[in-house]
């Protein structure tokens, strides 16, 4: 019963806009195309009542094509959060009010009224995105906006990926979104970037550094076109303090997100709330290439290892190298035969034995 009352109303005032503005065009159109009403006498009436006819009929078939739309439209509204309506609100009547003002010494011309209406039309398109472009300022500026930042049945995109904080200072990540293997969009929680703005305003150096190393890295996200960055505020916060790590996991669970991180007690956290976890420090491990017993390689003897007469080395990736009796052959370039891999939670460590040192730049040359 709602549903129909609203569709009658919707499509009586769209009626009623078309007879309006028919009436406007026959009023404008008429006299010059029949004549001054002394000379035509009816014929401009009934010229003035076809016109506000056809575009009436104008206006009831839009209605009939746009109502269906229009339902749609409002249903998914109840889903849009209180803070990005506010914004919108604010928007349309900003950019209403400066196109109305602005066009008021256009009132008295013959197409005063088209001008009013489509610098009232441009307005409102841009005072609205104005508006919603400048409400993660105003949130960042005022944190108590934040509370109008989404209703209880806000859901995010499926395969949204949350970001802890240690991940985005870390920096990787930017990389490995603008590579595409991330699916879906990005996850920022409202908590997460005040927590990296109280670190970029610390007083101690190192981490007022990180604080700012995790904004840019976060203005990278953002800028690149590849990847949706969706800045979200939870509308459903806790009652009682909650860690931030913890609250993190417990927001990614509500709503089936995945967790990015690279910090050992986050995805721990993560996994024993069910709550699916990317680790980057994994990822990085799975990329490092693959080696076999006796396989060849050259490394740098930097320092000595724990037993008598081992030497550590590192490869290019950052794995170490165990080499036994290598502990004189420390600053030098040498030639080893990898003897057994082990895998450790930091990564892959390679035991190996010294074979010879390696050639030096132009041995062997004729």
């Amino acid at each position: 019963m709602l549903i129909r009352g609203l569709w009658s109303l919707f499509v009586a005032s769209v009626i009623f806009g078309g007879v309006v503005l028919g009436h406007w065009v026959g009023k404008l159109l008429g006299p010059r195309l029949v004549g001054n009403e002394e000379e035509a006498g009816s014929t401009l009436t009934y010229f003035q009542v076809g016109v506000n006819t056809l575009f009436g009929l104008v206006g009831f078939l839009v209605a009939m094509l746009l109502f269906r739309k229009l339902i749609t439209w409002l249903s998914n509204l109840e889903r849009v959060p209180l803070l990005d309506k506010a914004a919108a609100v604010l928007g349309v009547l900003v950019g209403l009010a400066i196109a109305l003002l602005a066009t008021a010494p256009f009132v008295s011309l013959d197409f005063g009224l088209p001008i009013q209406i489509f610098a009232s039309i441009l307005g409102i398109i841009l005072g609205t995105m104005f508006a919603m472009s400048a409400k993660e300022q105003l949130v960042y500026v005022f944190p108590g906006l934040a509370k109008l930042g989404g209703t209880a049945k806000a859901r995010l995109p499926m395969e949204s990926k949350m970001l802890d904080t240690n991940i985005i200072i870390d920096g990787r990540i930017a990389d490995i979104a603008s590579s595409g293997f991330l699916q879906g969009p990005i996850v920022i929680p409202n908590f997460i970037l005040q927590e990296l703005r109280h670190i970029a305003d610390s007083p101690e150096n190192l981490k007022r550094e990180r604080g700012r190393r995790g904004l840019d890295v976060l203005n990278r996200l953002k800028s690149s076109p590849d990847t949706e960055i969706i800045i979200y505020h939870d509308p459903d916060p806790p009652k009682e303090h909650m860690e931030v790590d913890s609250r993190l996991v417990s927001l990614a669970a509500r709503h089936g997100a995945a967790v990015v991180t690279n910090d050992y007690s986050v995805n721990r956290i993560a996994r024993l709330e069910g709550v699916r976890v990317l680790n980057v420090n994994e990822l990085a491990g799975a990329m490092r290439p693959t080696f076999l017993p006796g396989e060849e390689l050259t490394v740098t003897v930097i320092k000595d290892g724990k037993e008598p007469g081992q030497g550590v080395g590192y490869l290019d990736d950052g794995t170490m190298v165990v080499v036994e009796q290598a502990r004189h052959l420390i600053g030098k370039l040498i030639v080893i035969t990898v003897t057994s891999v082990l895998q450790t939670n930091a990564g892959k460590m390679l035991f190996a034995e010294v074979k010879g040192e390696a050639p030096r730049e132009g041995e062997g040359e004729e």
